[in-house]
Order: C-alpha cells, then structure tokens, then sequence
C-alpha cells in the first residue's frame, strides 16, 4: 500500500507528521530543482512552520530536466518521508508542505502560471551550480541559460509586472559563493537582454538574499526505501534519508512575506557571506578532496574515506590550516568547533554518503571550494599542499581513465589532457592562460607543487 494523502492515517504512532489540512494550504513558493537535498531541507522547515500555523506556503516544485520525482512524487500527491539517521538512531516524519510537482519540459505554461500567481511570494532554487548557466568569465552563459529556469523565470516576473503584482524574493540554496549576489547579477543579466524595463522592475520590487545551506543528503536508494516502508508500513517511492543536522542561514532581506522559518532553527542574518564561505571551504572543499581522493582509494562512502589515516590527516590539513585560515569569520563562529564537528559527521555510518556523487560536476565546484583558498595564501606567499594534493586527484579524475567523467566540461578537460599531457596540464588548466585562471592563477612555485602532485601515483 503507497504513502498518500488516504494512507496518512494509517501510519504507526511513533511516526511524526503535519496536522495541517493541506487542501487549505495555497500554493506560496515555486520551487526549481525538486531533488532530495530540497525535500529534506527548505521543504522540511516550511512544512514544521505550517504545522505551527503558518497558512499558505504549500511548495510547487518543479523538475527542470527529469520526470523521475515527478513520477515518484505525483502519485503520493507530494507526500513523502524523511528519516533522519544518526550513528544506530532514526526518526521519521511525513511532511506534506510540497502541494504540487511539476515537470518543466511539458507543463512550462504551468510553471509560469505559479509564478505569475498573486499567491506566490518566494521563489527558491537547488539547481547545482551548473543549474546557473555561468559562462568561463564569470558572466551568464546564454546558450545554456535557456535550457536553464531563466525563460521560465522571466516570463513569470514579466505577468508580474504587467498585472502590477508585487515583486518576489528569489532565494538560492545552492553552494555558490555569495548565491544571492550572483542570482540577481546573472537574473539582471538575463532580464535585460529581454526586456530593460523588466530588468529594471525586478532590481526595484524583488531580492534575492544570500543563504548558506547545511544538510549531508545522500541521493536516495533501494535499500533506503525499503527503510522507510519498514518504519512507515506503506511503501514510499519518494522517500529521503538524511543526517541530523541541518542548518539554514539566510541574510533577513525579503522582499515581501515570509515563513516564520527562524522558529523553527533558521538563522536570519545581516550578512550570510561568512557563514556560506566557511561551509564551501570547510565542508564542501573537504568533501570534494574526500571524493576524489577516496575514489582513487577504491572506497565508495566518505564513511570509509575520513577512515583512512592518510585521507583524515589531509582533510584536517585542509580544512584547519589551509581553508579556515582563508578568511574572516562571523563573531559567533568558531572554526575549530566546526572542523571538529565536520569529522564526527563525516565519520557517521549512518548516512551512505558516495563518493561519486560529490565527484559529479567538479569544473563547477572547484572555483568555489578550492581556488579561493589558493588563491589566498598565494597572495600571502604561503603554500597549501593539502588543497593542492586534493586539486591533483580532482585533475587526474578528469582525465577519465577506466571510468566517465559527469562534468559539463568533461570534453574540454579530455581536450586539455590530450594537448597537454601530463607534463603541461596543470598550467593548461591554472596557469595564467589556463581554463580556471578567472579564479586562480598559480604562480611558478605552486605550478611546480601541482605538477608533481599530478605525477604522484595514488598509493
């Protein structure tokens, strides 16, 4: 028997859900990019600040590209379970706050008719850094941005505009360094080459804070949904497993109504840039060295790659010495905690973390997790061997040998590998002409140190 609004009831005790009458619930959010990570984060306290009373902020989310959760979503009419896990514990919650799914493809008219709706007031995205169509200088890629969420988007805003409804705040969930900056920057972009006056009416009636994001949420497997029918007695083909931690950090500038999310563990900020920067830098520039590294390594979960003393030493190098000394952080941040406390959940078995996962769609993630950092104590004169040990499994992995490389760039970086060769590859890749040099151009030392990190056979 399948997880629905009819089965709802039939759920065991221990099991917690809303109590909210969803049919009273209209539609408050479009939400792009519906994947686990948004069902078990943003979803997950808009549904607890429903359930304390807030009305109307029910979730459309739409599917950019597959129909894969519409079809596993629709049919349980957007509800779902998350199980949060830690060490032998688990806890479960059915959450109902996601009123309708979307698939963008076949129902684009449908999308913008939400967006254009008087409902809707906020606007989120978890689209993966390569869902923004940035182009190699930093600027928006045209061509990709119109198989991205922009036309869908500006069509949207412009009803807005014509109807004279308010504006919308656009919140980015996605690891970007300063996310909100860039989606208005790449959104203004867009918008004027379309219509000036829409650009302009978007820069006055809408926002778009910046977030930092927290929540480890491994892609979804068999034996994870097999877990939540066990724990449910009904079967869940939209179930989501999570580790449980989970933080939400957004810069207070909206521009019009909100969830009451801080209630429920959000932290709302004058200035979010600290807080996301230690998060890429720390978490997220660990997790991509473990991934790398790891894979190299033969293992498969960041479970198994914080085990390995070789791969922990590292990831504590990289993240105490090199990354968190690379910036100034909150008044109320502490970064040893933090390390401290990233290791204890990497090391949670719990949560079936894979490698390969973290390792997809690297080009996009390197210029926000490592080249900072190198950037950084380059201009100090100070060396970072453990970003630069990480940065030479990264480039070595692109390479492609024995395995397939999901990288939106995969064809230019087998391109650079073949002209190259092992010998040049690291100045065709971060040299002053090189293909990552908008974001860090290595000096002859730090060319020399990648180079023989590159020539270093994994051990």
């Amino acid at each position: 028997m399948r997880l629905g609004p009819e089965t709802v009831a039939r759920l065991p005790a221990e099991v917690a859900r809303f109590s909210y009458d969803r049919r009273d619930q209209r539609i408050g959010i479009v939400h792009f990019g519906l994947g686990a990570f948004h069902r078990a984060h943003q979803a997950w306290y808009t549904d607890r600040a429903m359930d304390a009373g807030d009305r109307d902020w029910a979730i459309c989310g739409v599917s950019l590209r597959s129909g894969a959760v519409a079809e596993r979503l629709n049919p349980q009419q957007g509800i779902y379970s998350l199980t949060e896990r830690s060490g032998t514990a688990a806890a479960t919650r059915v959450i109902g706050a996601v009123g309708e799914v979307l698939i963008a493809p076949r129902q684009a008219r449908a999308v913008v008719d939400r967006l254009a709706s008087p409902d809707c007031r906020i606007v989120t995205f978890t689209v993966t850094e390569k869902g923004y169509a940035i182009g190699p200088e930093g600027r928006l890629d045209g061509e990709a941005a119109e198989a991205s969420f922009y036309p869908l988007l500006a069509e949207g805003l412009a009803r807005r505009m014509t109807a004279g409804l308010a504006g919308v705040t656009l919140i980015s969930c996605d690891n970007l360094a300063g996310n909100g900056r860039k989606l208005t920057a790449l959104t203004q972009e867009y918008l004027e080459r379309r219509d000036p006056r829409l650009a302009e009416w978007f820069a006055d009636r809408c926002a778009c804070p910046s977030t930092m994001v927290d929540r480890i949420v491994p892609a979804t497997s068999d034996a994870d949904r097999d877990l939540a029918e066990r724990r449910l007695g009904l079967r869940d083909e939209a179930a989501v497993v999570s580790e449980r931690f989970s933080q939400w950090v957004i810069e207070d500038r909206f521009a019009g109504p909100r969830p009451g999310w801080e209630a429920h563990g959000v932290q709302l900020v004058g200035d979010a840039e600290p807080y996301e920067t230690a998060k890429l830098r720390l978490l997220n520039g660990a997790h991509s060295a473990l991934a790398y590294l790891g894979l190299e390594r033969g293992y498969r979960y960041v479970h198994e790659a914080i085990a390995g003393p070789a791969e922990r030493a590292l990831v504590e190098r990289l993240m105490r010495d090199e990354a968190a000394t690379s910036f100034t952080p909150a008044t109320d941040q502490d970064l040893a905690a933090y390390a401290d406390a990233l290791i204890e959940r990497f090391a949670d078995p719990a949560v079936e973390h894979r490698l390969a996962q973290i390792a997809i769609d690297g080009s996009q993630k390197i210029p926000q997790r490592w080249l900072p950092v190198l950037a950084h104590h380059q201009r100090r004169g100070r060396a970072c061997p453990a970003t630069l040990r990480a940065l030479a499994a990264w480039t070595r992995h692109v390479r492609g040998d024995g395995h397939p490389v999901d990288d939106p760039l995969a064809g230019t970086l087998a391109e650079a590998w073949r002209e190259a060769g092992e010998r040049n590859i690291a100045a065709a890749l971060f040299g002053p002409r090189g293909l990552f040099a908008a974001h860090w151009q290595a000096d002859e030392e730090a060319l020399t140190m990648l180079s023989a990190e590159i020539a270093r056979q994994p051990t």
